[in-house]
């Protein structure tokens, strides 16, 4: 690939405009060589190529994205359906447990009628 439109200073270098090196540049991002093979077949100098490279890298603003937020999420579970556990007691006597609450308090009713039988 030529040097698109370079021009020589008076010690015979190459001058390019901004836009130039943008084409160049571009051209370099599209070809997916590294910079080395690049500038070898542009005929660009690497340390200058490099530069070149370094700048526009710096320069290229990234996009943008909303700042990242973190909510707290609570995930509730329905409501399970209970059937109530049922324990008919010797003597026609009958206890019903609907809550899993309520389970600590009917072990300690039963353990005390057991006590008194």
């Amino acid at each position: 690939m030529p040097k698109l439109g370079a021009t020589a200073d008076s010690k015979g270098r190459l001058r390019t405009s901004k836009e130039q090196r943008r084409v160049i540049l571009a051209e370099f991002e599209r070809s997916g060589i590294s910079a080395v093979a690049f500038a070898q077949r542009t005929g660009l100098k690497y340390s200058t190529f490099a530069a070149w490279v370094q700048r526009y890298r710096r320069t290229k603003r990234p996009v943008r994205k909303s700042p990242l937020r973190l909510l707290e999420a609570v995930a509730t579970q329905p409501a399970p359906v209970v059937v109530p556990l049922q324990v008919q007691l010797p003597g026609g006597a009958r206890l019903e447990i609907s809550e899993a609450s309520q389970i600590p308090l009917a072990a300690a009713l039963l353990g005390a009628l057991e006590k008194s039988c």
